[in-house]
């Protein structure tokens, strides 16, 4: 059965449009941000992410509505985004101040550990263009309702970056939602960008805000926890223990709260070392109850940032499609997985690929 009724692809411009910033990541490789001397250059947003997964990885006609500085940074990330297959005209150009006083690009200098060693990512986001985007500066009206849109993913990341991320974010939500577009919502806590601006109290005033235009609520128990306020006594902060029954415990909390939630869903991760972990997922409807995705334990990681924006593209990619939560699941849990054996945020699987090990394939030689 389709969990969810989307709007028909012919009336659509977009399958999915995603809201966020686009940074520049820069990747020491091997080495350590402070002692590299060269680094590969990515680009990458926890909305982004999604949406360019749709894109380039499942096929789907995708838009990212974001903000750059019309500066040569800004059309490096535009030339990135490009080559993801993403429609770049709902970007937004600011105009440079020549050396970024009040407005500039994102910067996210990130290693990926290896062994006892974890990943470690360094920000530069502050006053960038997208922080700025105010809900005037984009006619969603004209977005989801006269172009059409089938599918919205934005999340907590952006909601954080400033007063004026929040309202847009609403603003994006409630248009989403007035023109029949499916709306998904990755709470993705990150304490560093709520610190500043309120900490814990600010991000449960906004993402409850938020959370009663979502459709599909994505988010580990952490997220819960901390941006929403719900609290399980006896659950770890990895759902280790009983993954099922802790977090069948939390979504009873989440599902009676937010009584619009179609699907809530979260990745299960137990760090062994920051190259093996084990990986797997869970996600809940009304009409299934909870589900467990196939469960993979040492798993050997390369690069283990945007494993969860890849989890959450092959969901959306599932249900979009009109797949049973269960397959959707499974396409989210084996994306994911796909994604963090290769660099960078994006994902480089191929659609093949990532149907094939949701089908219980395995990693022989394809010849």
């Amino acid at each position: 059965m389709t969990e969810l009724t989307v709007r028909p692809a012919e009336e659509c411009r977009y399958a999915a449009v995603g809201l966020g910033e686009v940074m520049v990541r820069l990747d020491p490789g091997d080495l350590r941000i402070r002692n590299a001397r060269t680094f590969s250059a990515w680009e990458g947003g926890g909305e982004y992410n999604v949406i360019r997964g749709l894109s380039r990885v499942f096929g789907l006609p995708t838009a990212v509505v974001t903000a750059l500085v019309d500066d040569e940074v800004g059309h490096l990330i535009e030339g990135m985004i490009l080559a993801g297959g993403v429609d770049t005209r709902w970007i937004t150009w600011a105009e440079s101040d020549g050396v970024g006083r009040s407005v500039r690009n994102g910067l996210n200098f990130t290693e990926r550990g290896y062994g006892v060693r974890g990943a470690k990512g360094v920000s530069d986001r502050g006053h960038t263009a997208i922080s700025q985007l105010r809900p005037e500066d984009v006619d969603f009206d004209h977005l989801f309702g006269d172009l059409g849109v089938q599918w919205l993913h934005t999340g907590g990341i952006f909601a954080a970056l400033s007063k004026a991320s929040a309202d847009t974010a609403a603003a994006a939500l409630q248009a989403a939602r007035r023109h029949g577009t499916r709306i998904s919502y990755d709470l993705n806590y990150r304490p560093s960008l709520w610190r500043a601006i309120g900490g814990k109290d600010r991000a449960r005033d906004v993402n409850r805000s938020l959370a009663e235009y979502v459709d599909v609520m994505i988010g580990n128990e952490e997220d819960f926890t901390a941006s929403l306020g719900f609290e399980v006594e006896g659950l770890d902060d990895n759902l280790n223990d009983l993954p099922l029954e802790g977090f069948a415990r939390m979504i009873d909390h989440v599902a009676d709260a937010y009584p619009n939630l179609a699907v809530i869903a979260t990745t299960l991760r137990t760090v062994r070392s920051a190259s093996v972990n084990d990986w797997g997922a869970v996600a809940w409807s009304a009409s299934t109850g909870l589900l467990q995705a196939t469960h993979r334990d040492g798993l050997e990681i390369l690069d283990r940032v945007g494993g969860g924006d890849s989890f959450a593209s092959g969901l959306v990619y599932g249900l979009l499609t009109g797949e049973p939560l269960s397959t959707a699941l499974e396409l989210g849990a084996a994306h994911g997985a796909l994604a963090m054996t290769t660099p960078g945020d994006t994902s480089m699987a191929t659609k093949g690929e990532v149907v094939k090990l949701a089908r219980g394939g395995s990693a022989r030689v394809d010849r």
